[in-house]
């Protein structure tokens, strides 16, 4: 994957604030320092906790001769410098990954945010931007300088039942001159956005544009002249709550604010986590009821698959039920 050289100044804080989400998702990493809190509190993470969990892992691995004998207080503030974003050293990471044994793309995604890379944006804004309309986006980020001529989903749910990333192929077509960005949106539910093909860094801060909407800029491997085309590349992660019935992780949508041609999306599941039933569906808007249903069935790699010529302000995707849940 090409990877620009741009480095960003708060690289250690978005490593920080990458970090913190790893600790506060569902999953492994939470249920490892949650048995050792006192007292939780929704949404936040009990630092003597995960210093517990640091703790015992230099009890069992230690790095120098102190570290056998090692407590979770004396760990305490080097916790809170880490998660608060005030002092995220390079011991200090690596003692993260390696006690609460990040997977080889969290690590790697860590590393690379905190030595700088311009290629991820953690999804943390708060500038926010009413978001009720096109003309809002338009206001916000200027008139529309690019259409989409095919995008392609590919979306991986995991073992959990959670979505656990999502793949894009997007081609973009210039409809002006000296193009030399897009504008990315995405709902509150993706934690971070990494660029690859076609794509030379995120631009500028994250920004929060209404309550449930971030937006970032993705400046362009090259700048595009009218009628010029580009294949871009970029991959997301997502937070979600505690609650499985408390989010939209039942579903994979594609919003169109304007017009999109050619949509491909497929969402393979993990053998181990099945959904009992599947529907593609159009729903009334973001927040609106499904107008159209249609059932769908997994094929032998575990994946619904749909592909769409044309879509006009609209959303469709796939929804899905577990086996232990009642239909709807």
């Amino acid at each position: 994957m090409p990877r620009s050289n741009a480095l960003r100044p708060d690289g250690r804080r978005a490593a920080s604030d990458y970090l913190r989400e790893l600790l506060l998702k569902p999953g492994s990493y939470r249920e490892a320092w949650e048995p050792y809190a006192t007292r939780e509190r929704q949404g936040t993470i009990n630092q003597l906790a995960v210093a517990e969990v640091l703790a015992r892992h230099l009890r069992s691995a230690p790095r120098t001769v102190g570290d056998s004998a090692v407590t979770p207080h004396q760990l305490k503030d080097t916790v809170s410098r880490a998660l608060t974003g005030r002092l995220l050293s390079r011991p200090a990471l690596a003692l993260f990954i390696d006690a609460f044994g990040f997977s080889e793309h969290e690590a790697g995604r860590l590393w690379r945010l905190w030595n700088g890379s311009a290629t991820i944006g953690v999804m943390t804004g708060t500038r926010a931007f009413p978001l009720d309309a096109e003309q809002d986006v338009d206001a916000a980020f200027g008139p529309r300088r690019h259409q989409t001529l095919s995008l392609h989903d590919h979306i991986s749910v995991g073992a959990d039942g959670r979505i656990d990333r999502a793949r894009t192929m997007q081609v973009i077509e210039a409809i002006a001159q000296g193009v030399d960005r897009i504008q990315f949106l995405c709902d509150t539910s993706v934690l971070t956005v990494e660029v690859g093909q076609g794509c030379k860094e995120l631009a500028g801060e994250v920004r929060r544009i209404s309550a449930d909407v971030f937006a970032v800029e993705i400046l362009l491997a090259r700048t595009l002249n009218l009628g010029e085309t580009l294949t871009l590349e970029y991959w997301l992660t997502y937070r979600w709550p505690l609650n499985p019935s408390e989010s939209t992780q039942n579903e994979y949508r594609r919003a169109v604010l304007r017009q999109l041609h050619n949509l491909d999306m497929r969402v393979e599941f993990h053998p181990d986590r099945l959904p009992a039933r599947i529907w593609w569906a159009h729903w009334d808007g973001i927040d609106g009821r499904i107008l159209e249903r249609e059932s769908v069935t997994l094929d032998s790699q575990y994946s619904v698959h749909r592909y769409l010529r044309s879509l006009e302000k609209t959303v469709a995707g796939f929804y899905w039920e577990w086996a232990t849940e009642a239909p709807k």
